[in-house]
Protein backbone atom coordinates (compact mmCIF):
# COMPACT_ATOMS: atom_id res chain seq x y z
CA UNK A 1 0.00 0.00 0.00
CA UNK A 2 1.01 3.56 -0.63
CA UNK A 3 0.84 6.09 1.67
CA UNK A 4 0.09 9.82 0.50
CA UNK A 5 0.99 12.94 1.92
CA UNK A 6 0.73 16.45 1.20
CA UNK A 7 2.90 19.56 3.08
CA UNK A 8 4.09 23.21 2.31
CA UNK A 9 7.69 23.58 2.06
CA UNK A 10 7.46 27.14 1.73
CA UNK A 11 4.58 29.38 1.27
CA UNK A 12 2.84 28.42 -2.21
CA UNK A 13 5.25 25.60 -2.59
CA UNK A 14 3.55 22.38 -1.67
CA UNK A 15 5.04 18.66 -1.90
CA UNK A 16 2.82 15.85 -2.55
CA UNK A 17 4.86 12.54 -1.48
CA UNK A 18 3.77 9.18 -2.26
CA UNK A 19 5.49 6.66 0.37
CA UNK A 20 5.91 3.11 -1.82
CA UNK A 21 7.85 0.17 -2.02
CA UNK A 22 6.13 -0.72 -5.57
CA UNK A 23 9.19 0.62 -7.70
CA UNK A 24 12.74 0.23 -8.49
CA UNK A 25 13.15 3.88 -9.67
CA UNK A 26 12.12 7.17 -7.11
CA UNK A 27 9.65 9.65 -9.52
CA UNK A 28 10.27 13.45 -8.74
CA UNK A 29 8.62 16.24 -10.60
CA UNK A 30 8.82 20.12 -9.82
CA UNK A 31 5.98 21.77 -11.75
CA UNK A 32 5.14 26.10 -11.91
CA UNK A 33 1.55 26.46 -12.03
CA UNK A 34 0.59 29.62 -13.92
CA UNK A 35 -2.27 30.74 -15.71
CA UNK A 36 -2.73 30.37 -19.34
CA UNK A 37 -2.52 33.41 -21.15
CA UNK A 38 -1.67 34.12 -25.16
CA UNK A 39 1.16 36.77 -24.37
CA UNK A 40 3.04 34.53 -21.81
CA UNK A 41 2.41 30.89 -22.72
CA UNK A 42 5.10 30.63 -25.41
CA UNK A 43 7.89 32.31 -22.83
CA UNK A 44 6.89 30.12 -20.27
CA UNK A 45 6.90 26.85 -22.36
CA UNK A 46 10.86 28.02 -23.74
CA UNK A 47 11.80 28.19 -19.78
CA UNK A 48 12.17 24.37 -19.19
CA UNK A 49 14.12 23.26 -22.03
CA UNK A 50 16.68 26.51 -21.93
CA UNK A 51 17.12 25.92 -18.04
CA UNK A 52 17.96 21.81 -18.95
CA UNK A 53 20.45 23.38 -21.51
CA UNK A 54 22.89 24.10 -18.56
CA UNK A 55 23.47 25.61 -15.22
CA UNK A 56 25.90 27.41 -13.68
CA UNK A 57 27.71 24.51 -12.43
CA UNK A 58 27.17 22.10 -15.41
CA UNK A 59 27.01 24.60 -18.42
CA UNK A 60 26.31 22.77 -20.99
CA UNK A 61 24.40 19.66 -21.82
CA UNK A 62 27.16 17.52 -21.59
CA UNK A 63 28.53 18.36 -18.40
CA UNK A 64 24.61 17.99 -17.00
CA UNK A 65 24.34 14.26 -18.98
CA UNK A 66 27.92 13.23 -17.01
CA UNK A 67 25.73 14.35 -13.57
CA UNK A 68 22.98 12.79 -14.45
CA UNK A 69 25.35 9.15 -15.49
CA UNK A 70 26.49 9.89 -12.04
CA UNK A 71 23.42 9.18 -10.27
CA UNK A 72 22.97 5.58 -11.63
CA UNK A 73 21.82 6.98 -15.36
CA UNK A 74 18.95 9.09 -13.85
CA UNK A 75 16.70 11.72 -16.02
CA UNK A 76 15.40 15.24 -15.74
CA UNK A 77 13.45 16.41 -18.27
CA UNK A 78 11.67 19.35 -19.34
CA UNK A 79 8.04 19.23 -19.74
CA UNK A 80 4.91 21.58 -20.38
CA UNK A 81 1.37 20.60 -20.12
CA UNK A 82 -2.11 22.45 -19.66
CA UNK A 83 -4.83 21.69 -16.81
CA UNK A 84 -7.62 23.30 -17.27
CA UNK A 85 -7.03 27.30 -17.48
CA UNK A 86 -3.34 26.15 -15.71
CA UNK A 87 -0.38 26.13 -17.83
CA UNK A 88 2.02 23.63 -15.94
CA UNK A 89 6.06 24.09 -16.30
CA UNK A 90 8.98 22.38 -15.10
CA UNK A 91 10.34 18.99 -14.81
CA UNK A 92 10.01 15.22 -14.48
CA UNK A 93 12.96 13.85 -13.26
CA UNK A 94 13.42 9.49 -12.64
CA UNK A 95 16.06 7.97 -10.96
CA UNK A 96 17.44 4.71 -8.91
CA UNK A 97 15.18 4.59 -5.32
CA UNK A 98 17.95 4.51 -2.51
CA UNK A 99 16.78 1.17 -1.09
CA UNK A 100 18.46 -0.54 -4.74
CA UNK A 101 21.68 1.10 -4.92
CA UNK A 102 24.90 -0.66 -4.90
CA UNK A 103 26.50 0.93 -1.97
CA UNK A 104 23.80 2.18 0.02
CA UNK A 105 24.23 5.53 -1.46
CA UNK A 106 21.74 8.66 -0.91
CA UNK A 107 20.83 9.45 -4.79
CA UNK A 108 17.48 11.11 -3.27
CA UNK A 109 19.61 14.08 -2.16
CA UNK A 110 21.64 14.30 -4.85
CA UNK A 111 19.06 14.40 -7.63
CA UNK A 112 16.82 17.27 -5.31
CA UNK A 113 20.25 19.27 -5.54
CA UNK A 114 20.48 18.73 -9.15
CA UNK A 115 16.86 19.26 -9.87
CA UNK A 116 16.78 22.61 -7.73
CA UNK A 117 20.66 23.78 -9.41
CA UNK A 118 18.93 23.35 -12.83
CA UNK A 119 16.00 25.43 -11.70
CA UNK A 120 17.35 28.09 -9.77
CA UNK A 121 21.22 28.39 -10.88
CA UNK A 122 21.26 28.54 -14.75
CA UNK A 123 23.94 29.04 -17.14
CA UNK A 124 23.97 32.94 -18.07
CA UNK A 125 25.95 35.32 -19.72
CA UNK A 126 26.32 38.70 -19.22
CA UNK A 127 23.49 39.11 -16.62
CA UNK A 128 21.12 37.24 -18.53
CA UNK A 129 20.73 33.54 -20.55
CA UNK A 130 22.94 32.61 -23.50
CA UNK A 131 21.80 34.14 -26.35
CA UNK A 132 22.89 30.94 -28.07
CA UNK A 133 20.81 28.20 -25.99
CA UNK A 134 17.46 30.67 -26.37
CA UNK A 135 18.05 30.75 -30.23
CA UNK A 136 18.65 27.31 -30.13
CA UNK A 137 15.12 26.26 -27.88
CA UNK A 138 13.16 28.95 -29.99
CA UNK A 139 13.53 27.51 -32.90
CA UNK A 140 13.10 23.91 -31.49
CA UNK A 141 9.99 24.98 -29.84
CA UNK A 142 8.38 27.08 -33.34
CA UNK A 143 9.29 23.57 -34.84
CA UNK A 144 6.96 21.68 -32.34
CA UNK A 145 4.19 24.32 -32.87
CA UNK A 146 4.02 23.71 -36.14
CA UNK A 147 4.69 20.23 -36.42
CA UNK A 148 1.49 20.36 -34.57
CA UNK A 149 -0.57 20.51 -38.01
CA UNK A 150 1.03 17.34 -39.38
CA UNK A 151 -1.54 14.95 -36.74
CA UNK A 152 -4.92 16.15 -38.19
CA UNK A 153 -6.70 14.06 -35.20
CA UNK A 154 -4.97 15.95 -32.55
CA UNK A 155 -5.45 19.80 -34.46
CA UNK A 156 -9.04 19.14 -35.67
CA UNK A 157 -9.25 19.21 -32.25
CA UNK A 158 -7.27 21.90 -31.36
CA UNK A 159 -8.84 24.02 -33.42
CA UNK A 160 -11.78 23.44 -32.09
CA UNK A 161 -10.98 24.46 -28.66
CA UNK A 162 -9.38 27.28 -30.67
CA UNK A 163 -12.71 28.60 -31.71
CA UNK A 164 -14.97 27.36 -28.99
CA UNK A 165 -13.07 29.15 -26.41
CA UNK A 166 -11.44 32.17 -28.56
CA UNK A 167 -12.63 34.77 -25.40
CA UNK A 168 -11.26 32.51 -23.01
CA UNK A 169 -7.83 31.63 -21.72
CA UNK A 170 -8.47 27.94 -22.25
CA UNK A 171 -8.56 28.64 -26.01
CA UNK A 172 -4.56 29.02 -25.85
CA UNK A 173 -2.33 26.17 -26.58
CA UNK A 174 -0.54 24.66 -24.00
CA UNK A 175 3.23 26.02 -26.41
CA UNK A 176 2.05 29.10 -26.94
CA UNK A 177 2.00 30.68 -30.53
CA UNK A 178 4.65 31.09 -33.00
CA UNK A 179 4.65 34.72 -32.90
CA UNK A 180 4.71 35.10 -28.90
CA UNK A 181 8.05 32.66 -29.43
CA UNK A 182 9.49 34.33 -32.28
CA UNK A 183 9.47 37.55 -30.20
CA UNK A 184 11.29 36.31 -27.19
CA UNK A 185 14.52 38.08 -26.47
CA UNK A 186 17.37 37.14 -23.89
CA UNK A 187 16.30 39.53 -21.65
CA UNK A 188 12.93 39.58 -21.72
CA UNK A 189 12.88 35.64 -21.21
CA UNK A 190 15.15 36.65 -18.55
CA UNK A 191 12.69 38.57 -17.09
CA UNK A 192 9.90 36.51 -17.40
CA UNK A 193 11.84 33.18 -15.49
CA UNK A 194 12.48 36.03 -12.71
CA UNK A 195 8.46 36.55 -12.99
CA UNK A 196 7.73 32.80 -12.88
CA UNK A 197 10.40 31.74 -9.70
CA UNK A 198 8.57 34.86 -7.87
CA UNK A 199 4.93 33.96 -8.67
CA UNK A 200 4.15 30.71 -9.33
CA UNK A 201 2.43 28.35 -6.99
CA UNK A 202 5.07 25.71 -6.93
CA UNK A 203 4.05 21.60 -7.13
CA UNK A 204 6.51 19.30 -5.97
CA UNK A 205 6.45 15.33 -6.54
CA UNK A 206 7.87 12.36 -4.94
CA UNK A 207 7.16 8.69 -5.58
CA UNK A 208 9.15 6.33 -3.77
CA UNK A 209 10.74 4.42 -0.93
CA UNK A 210 12.33 7.62 1.24
CA UNK A 211 10.46 8.50 4.40
CA UNK A 212 8.25 11.95 3.55
CA UNK A 213 10.57 13.08 6.05
CA UNK A 214 13.56 12.79 4.50
CA UNK A 215 12.07 14.27 1.19
CA UNK A 216 11.09 17.41 2.86
CA UNK A 217 14.22 17.77 4.08
CA UNK A 218 16.03 17.38 0.73
CA UNK A 219 13.98 19.29 -1.62
CA UNK A 220 13.48 22.10 1.33
CA UNK A 221 17.14 22.44 0.86
CA UNK A 222 17.53 21.91 -2.90
CA UNK A 223 14.85 24.77 -3.23
CA UNK A 224 15.85 26.84 -0.34
CA UNK A 225 15.63 30.31 -2.51
CA UNK A 226 11.77 29.80 -3.58
CA UNK A 227 11.01 30.48 0.07
CA UNK A 228 12.08 34.11 -0.88
CA UNK A 229 8.61 34.14 -3.33
CA UNK A 230 6.00 36.63 -2.92
CA UNK A 231 2.14 35.89 -3.50
CA UNK A 232 2.16 32.36 -4.52
CA UNK A 233 -1.70 31.72 -5.92
CA UNK A 234 -2.98 28.71 -8.58
CA UNK A 235 -4.77 30.20 -11.27
CA UNK A 236 -8.50 29.86 -11.24
CA UNK A 237 -10.51 27.82 -14.26
CA UNK A 238 -13.59 29.77 -15.91
CA UNK A 239 -16.47 27.77 -16.55
CA UNK A 240 -19.14 28.96 -18.97
CA UNK A 241 -22.64 27.48 -18.02
CA UNK A 242 -24.74 27.73 -21.53
CA UNK A 243 -23.52 27.46 -25.29
CA UNK A 244 -24.34 30.57 -27.81
CA UNK A 245 -27.65 30.28 -29.22
CA UNK A 246 -26.55 28.38 -32.15
CA UNK A 247 -23.78 25.90 -32.41
CA UNK A 248 -20.88 27.93 -34.24
CA UNK A 249 -20.13 26.36 -37.60
CA UNK A 250 -16.37 26.71 -38.30
CA UNK A 251 -15.22 24.53 -42.05
CA UNK A 252 -11.51 24.64 -42.97
CA UNK A 253 -9.84 22.74 -46.09
CA UNK A 254 -6.86 21.58 -46.53
CA UNK A 255 -4.95 19.32 -48.54
CA UNK A 256 -6.16 15.78 -46.90
CA UNK A 257 -7.50 12.51 -47.21
CA UNK A 258 -9.89 12.41 -44.92
CA UNK A 259 -12.16 15.13 -43.35
CA UNK A 260 -11.87 15.08 -39.43
CA UNK A 261 -15.63 16.50 -37.85
CA UNK A 262 -14.91 17.65 -34.55
CA UNK A 263 -17.94 19.12 -31.89
CA UNK A 264 -17.51 20.79 -28.59
CA UNK A 265 -20.00 20.37 -25.87
CA UNK A 266 -20.67 22.73 -22.61
CA UNK A 267 -21.42 20.80 -19.43
CA UNK A 268 -23.82 22.90 -18.29
CA UNK A 269 -21.17 23.95 -15.39
CA UNK A 270 -20.67 20.26 -14.44
CA UNK A 271 -16.73 20.15 -13.86
CA UNK A 272 -14.56 17.86 -11.09
CA UNK A 273 -15.86 20.15 -8.68
CA UNK A 274 -19.43 19.40 -8.52
CA UNK A 275 -21.23 16.49 -7.06
CA UNK A 276 -22.34 15.22 -10.66
CA UNK A 277 -18.73 14.36 -11.59
CA UNK A 278 -18.54 10.72 -11.06
CA UNK A 279 -22.15 10.49 -13.20
CA UNK A 280 -20.40 12.91 -16.22
CA UNK A 281 -17.57 10.95 -16.51
CA UNK A 282 -19.60 7.69 -16.54
CA UNK A 283 -21.51 9.55 -18.79
CA UNK A 284 -18.49 10.48 -21.14
CA UNK A 285 -17.26 6.64 -21.07
CA UNK A 286 -21.12 5.25 -22.34
CA UNK A 287 -20.39 8.49 -24.74
CA UNK A 288 -17.64 7.63 -26.28
CA UNK A 289 -14.84 7.26 -23.80
CA UNK A 290 -13.96 3.56 -24.08
CA UNK A 291 -14.23 0.92 -27.36
CA UNK A 292 -17.58 0.23 -25.75
CA UNK A 293 -19.29 3.64 -26.26
CA UNK A 294 -22.22 4.20 -28.23
CA UNK A 295 -19.96 6.06 -30.81
CA UNK A 296 -17.57 3.55 -31.12
CA UNK A 297 -20.00 0.61 -31.92
CA UNK A 298 -22.58 1.94 -33.31
CA UNK A 299 -21.51 5.32 -35.22
CA UNK A 300 -18.17 3.47 -36.40
CA UNK A 301 -18.32 -0.18 -36.42
CA UNK A 302 -22.67 -0.76 -37.06
CA UNK A 303 -22.96 2.14 -39.32
CA UNK A 304 -19.72 2.29 -40.54
CA UNK A 305 -19.87 6.00 -41.07
CA UNK A 306 -16.34 6.99 -39.44
CA UNK A 307 -12.64 5.91 -39.36
CA UNK A 308 -13.02 6.50 -35.58
CA UNK A 309 -15.14 8.40 -33.74
CA UNK A 310 -14.68 9.29 -29.55
CA UNK A 311 -15.15 11.88 -26.85
CA UNK A 312 -12.98 13.52 -23.79
CA UNK A 313 -13.74 15.21 -21.37
CA UNK A 314 -12.14 18.55 -20.07
CA UNK A 315 -13.24 18.45 -15.96
CA UNK A 316 -12.10 21.48 -15.17
CA UNK A 317 -13.08 23.42 -18.14
CA UNK A 318 -16.63 21.14 -18.42
CA UNK A 319 -16.52 19.98 -21.63
CA UNK A 320 -17.13 16.97 -23.72
CA UNK A 321 -14.85 17.19 -26.92
CA UNK A 322 -16.22 14.55 -29.87
CA UNK A 323 -13.27 13.67 -32.63
CA UNK A 324 -14.16 11.44 -35.61
CA UNK A 325 -12.43 10.80 -38.94
CA UNK A 326 -15.31 10.71 -42.10
CA UNK A 327 -15.40 10.89 -45.73
CA UNK A 328 -15.70 14.50 -47.20
CA UNK A 329 -19.57 13.58 -48.02
CA UNK A 330 -20.92 12.20 -44.80
CA UNK A 331 -20.75 14.78 -43.11
CA UNK A 332 -24.14 15.39 -42.27
CA UNK A 333 -25.05 11.97 -41.68
CA UNK A 334 -22.28 11.27 -39.14
CA UNK A 335 -22.87 14.45 -37.84
CA UNK A 336 -26.67 14.04 -36.88
CA UNK A 337 -25.60 10.18 -35.98
CA UNK A 338 -23.25 11.75 -33.53
CA UNK A 339 -25.81 13.73 -32.09
CA UNK A 340 -28.64 10.81 -32.28
CA UNK A 341 -26.59 8.60 -29.97
CA UNK A 342 -26.37 11.47 -27.69
CA UNK A 343 -30.13 12.05 -27.08
CA UNK A 344 -30.53 7.91 -26.71
CA UNK A 345 -28.46 8.63 -23.29
CA UNK A 346 -30.41 11.36 -22.60
CA UNK A 347 -33.44 9.16 -22.91
CA UNK A 348 -32.06 7.01 -20.90
CA UNK A 349 -31.23 4.42 -23.64
CA UNK A 350 -28.34 2.40 -21.77
CA UNK A 351 -27.88 -1.43 -21.52
CA UNK A 352 -26.92 -2.67 -18.46
CA UNK A 353 -23.60 -4.22 -20.50
CA UNK A 354 -22.65 -0.93 -21.09
CA UNK A 355 -23.28 0.88 -17.89
CA UNK A 356 -21.23 -2.58 -16.18
CA UNK A 357 -18.90 -1.89 -18.84
CA UNK A 358 -18.34 1.72 -18.81
CA UNK A 359 -18.01 0.99 -14.83
CA UNK A 360 -15.40 -1.43 -15.19
CA UNK A 361 -13.49 0.21 -17.85
CA UNK A 362 -13.08 3.56 -15.71
CA UNK A 363 -12.16 1.46 -12.34
CA UNK A 364 -9.47 -0.48 -13.77
CA UNK A 365 -8.10 2.24 -16.14
CA UNK A 366 -7.84 4.35 -12.82
CA UNK A 367 -6.50 1.79 -10.66
CA UNK A 368 -4.15 0.84 -12.76
CA UNK A 369 -2.51 4.41 -12.42
CA UNK A 370 -1.57 2.98 -9.27
CA UNK A 371 1.39 0.89 -11.53
CA UNK A 372 2.57 3.67 -13.17
CA UNK A 373 4.57 6.64 -11.33
CA UNK A 374 4.29 8.59 -14.32
CA UNK A 375 0.53 8.64 -15.28
CA UNK A 376 0.28 8.66 -11.04
CA UNK A 377 1.97 12.36 -11.34
CA UNK A 378 -0.01 13.03 -13.84
CA UNK A 379 -2.95 12.34 -11.98
CA UNK A 380 -1.97 13.93 -9.02
CA UNK A 381 -1.10 17.57 -10.96
CA UNK A 382 -4.43 17.58 -12.60
CA UNK A 383 -5.88 17.52 -8.29
CA UNK A 384 -3.59 19.86 -7.30
CA UNK A 385 -4.09 22.56 -10.07
CA UNK A 386 -7.85 22.23 -9.41
CA UNK A 387 -7.25 22.18 -5.81
CA UNK A 388 -8.69 19.14 -5.28
CA UNK A 389 -7.46 16.21 -2.64
CA UNK A 390 -9.14 13.08 -3.66
CA UNK A 391 -7.44 9.97 -4.38
CA UNK A 392 -7.84 7.66 -6.97
CA UNK A 393 -9.22 4.57 -4.76
CA UNK A 394 -11.90 7.55 -3.69
CA UNK A 395 -12.66 8.19 -7.23
CA UNK A 396 -13.55 4.65 -8.27
CA UNK A 397 -15.97 4.02 -5.19
CA UNK A 398 -17.80 7.20 -6.01
CA UNK A 399 -18.06 5.14 -9.95
CA UNK A 400 -19.10 1.91 -8.26
CA UNK A 401 -22.75 4.06 -7.21
CA UNK A 402 -23.14 5.66 -10.29
CA UNK A 403 -26.43 4.82 -11.97
CA UNK A 404 -27.84 4.94 -15.20
CA UNK A 405 -30.88 7.81 -14.08
CA UNK A 406 -27.69 9.77 -12.93
CA UNK A 407 -25.76 9.32 -15.94
CA UNK A 408 -29.11 10.44 -18.19
CA UNK A 409 -29.31 13.45 -15.81
CA UNK A 410 -25.51 14.44 -16.65
CA UNK A 411 -26.16 14.03 -20.48
CA UNK A 412 -29.37 16.30 -20.66
CA UNK A 413 -27.10 19.03 -19.41
CA UNK A 414 -25.30 19.31 -22.63
CA UNK A 415 -25.47 21.61 -25.03
CA UNK A 416 -23.53 21.71 -28.20
CA UNK A 417 -21.77 24.91 -28.82
CA UNK A 418 -19.12 24.84 -31.61
CA UNK A 419 -19.18 22.35 -34.68
CA UNK A 420 -15.48 22.37 -36.52
CA UNK A 421 -15.19 20.43 -39.87
CA UNK A 422 -11.51 20.01 -41.74
CA UNK A 423 -12.27 19.10 -45.31
CA UNK A 424 -10.00 18.42 -48.44
CA UNK A 425 -9.35 20.72 -51.39
CA UNK A 426 -12.21 20.65 -53.78
CA UNK A 427 -10.41 19.67 -57.26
Amino acid sequence: MSQVTRRELFPGVWLRAVHTNKFKSAYLSLTLLCPLDKDTAGPNALIPALLRRGTAVHPDMESLSAALDELYGGAIEPSVRKKGETQCVGFVASFLDDAYTLKGENILDSAAALLGEILLNPYTQDGCFCPDYVAGEKQNLIDRIRSQINDKRTYATQRLVQEMCRYEAFGVDKLGSEQSVAAVTPQSLWQRYQQLLKESAVEVYYSGSADPDRVEAALRSALAPLAQGGERTAPDCEVRLTAGPEPRMVTEAMDVTQGKLALGFRTGGQTCWEESYPALTMFNAIFGGTTLSKLFLNVREKLSLCYYASSMLEKQKGLVLVSSGIEFDKFQTAKDEILAQLEAIRRGEIEDWELEGARRTLISGHLSTLDDQGRQEEFWLGQAAAGLDTTIEELCAQFETVTAQQVAQAAQKLELDTIYFLKGKEG
